[in-house]
């Protein structure tokens, strides 16, 4: 079975705020489908995180490479193109365009084998997984009735993230958090995610780990990016003390940049994110790797609804994967399947076991969001 077009899909008219400084409106572009096409009439699809105009130039870069390759060897196609790219990839939007390559061809080959990724991947450790709904952090009242809205949705675990928290002061944070408790109750995880990948993150180690100690008397799960992503030596030295696990890994590409990471102890909780770090093939080495150093693994997804169809496959198949993220609400997750995703009575989401990612995106509904794909032939 060769590969014999692919199809590249900006999505754009329902982008949700990432929580950056600018801020993004509707219109704009973060996430990007592709489809890959075959001899034999099977179409698999992929997801990167990143806007459509890098990913098209990076389809022009890799497309040569890929036109008549195998669409049922997903890791020695996504291996031999990282390696091929090497002078003009190693990160980047390169990357990220492997990376949804990757899932196409996951995609694929779980169809032609009637097998879900999943076990492809190595088998089920779980046919359930608890999604946690990600959100922004916002002003008291207003971050109230989001939370409201998203337990009303059947969320049992959240995430909160970005601004404002730790752009004011430690009694503003903290009065964020006890009003986050206070709505949701007891019964409902909490995770916080301070966004220190934001430009010019402004704290170090000292607030981080003060900050850590607040959150723990609130009990949440998990404090994320408390430090710039490049501060290697900072996560070591906070991971060791904190009272909260702390997770990151969000903009590492490659296993590669995972390695000193996972080596040094760096997080608690590592974060790959498929869509732009080599897709399954290179989060699966990650989580293994992950595992032999006794880490937790939840895959980051700030995502679309292929994302999070490849996010519950690979959760599926680690042992240590205990949760997935799912943006809420988004159109590019809810408004694209033919079958939405269903949160079952305890917070829980079923992993398909459909062929493939076990998703089929609705053409009709896709068009909404991007009228006219781009098609290399």
């Amino acid at each position: 079975m060769k590969i014999v077009a692919i199809e590249v899909c900006p999505l754009t008219g329902a982008t949700v705020d990432g929580g950056w400084p600018q801020g993004h409106e509707p219109q704009e572009n973060l996430h990007t489908l592709l489809i890959v096409r075959t001899d034999e009439g099977l179409s698999g699809y992929g997801s990167c995180f990143t806007s459509g105009t890098l990913v098209t130039g990076a389809i022009e870069l890799l497309w040569p490479l890929l036109r008549g390759e195998s669409a049922v060897e997903p890791e020695r196609v996504s291996e031999t193109l990282r390696q091929a790219s090497f002078w003009q990839g190693r990160g980047g939007a390169v990357e990220h365009a492997i990376s949804g390559i990757d899932l196409a061809l996951w995609d694929l080959m779980g169809k032609a084998c009637s097998q879900p990724v999943s076990r492809l991947l190595g088998g089920n450790y779980r046919q359930t997984i608890k999604p946690y709904g990600s959100i922004l952090f916002d002003e008291p009242e207003a971050l109230s009735k989001t939370l409201t809205s998203v337990v009303e949705r059947g969320f049992k675990a959240i995430k909160m993230g970005w601004r404002p928290f730790g752009r004011r002061d430690r009694a503003f944070d903290e009065r964020l958090i006890r009003t986050a408790r206070k709505t949701v109750g007891d019964d409902v995880e909490l995770m916080v995610d301070a966004g220190g990948s934001e430009q010019f993150w402004p704290h170090g180690t000292n607030w981080a780990r003060n900050t850590a100690s607040m959150l723990a008397h609130y009990g949440i799960v998990w404090f994320e990016e408390p430090l710039p992503p490049d501060d290697l030596a900072g996560y070591i030295e906070l991971t060791r003390v904190s009272p909260v696990p702390i997770a990151g890994g969000e903009v590492l590409t490659r296993r590669q940049s995972f390695q000193p990471w996972i080596e040094g102890r760096a997080f608690d909780i590592v974060q790959p994110d498929c869509t732009k770090n080599g897709g399954l093939s290179e989060s699966r080495r990650i989580a293994w790797s992950a595992f032999d150093h006794n880490m937790l693994v939840v895959p980051h997804g700030w995502n679309t609804a292929v994302g999070l169809a490849a996010d519950l496959q690979f959760a599926a198949a680690i042992p240590v994967a205990r949760y997935v993220e799912y943006l809420t609400p988004s159109a590019y997750i809810e408004e694209i399947v033919a079958e939405p995703f269903q949160i079952d009575e305890a917070g829980y989401l079923a992993i398909p076991n459909r062929p493939g990612l076990g998703i089929e995106l609705d053409p009709d509904k896709l068009k909404r969001f991007c009228p006219q794909p781009i098609v290399f032939r």
